[in-house]
């Protein structure tokens, strides 16, 4: 499994801009990075920037977010946090005027045969 999210933006995009633009998405970042925990049960929360952007190309790169996944289940008495890290990619399209970024790749377990 390997997600993505695409932003809309207005103005152009460079290191500067690409982390005070991510830092006003807090919010849909969180629910992007937990599409990978929900098999967990955990949801992820506070998610911030850590470092700057590194631009691998011109319109492309890396960077790093640090987040906090919250567990809870008030039948099993869970209610947990603890912190994490991903690195994700992106990708600038000036023309559309939208960001992708991609998550790491978890690899998905299928079903085992009996």
């Amino acid at each position: 499994m390997q997600e993505t999210w695409t932003f809309d933006y207005s103005s152009p995009i460079d290191s500067e801009a690409l982390s005070d633009f991510l830092k006003t998405k807090s919010k849909e970042l969180g629910i992007f990075l937990s599409y990978y925990y929900k098999k967990e049960g955990a949801v992820a929360e506070k998610v911030e920037l850590k470092g700057d952007p590194t631009f691998t190309e011109t319109k492309s790169g890396k960077l790093k977010l640090a987040f906090e996944l919250v567990f809870f289940n008030a039948c099993l008495a869970i209610n947990e946090q603890e912190k994490e890290e991903m690195e994700i990619t992106f990708e600038i399209d000036s023309h559309n005027q939208k960001l992708e970024l991609k998550g790491e790749y978890w690899p998905v377990r299928g079903m085992d045969e009996i």
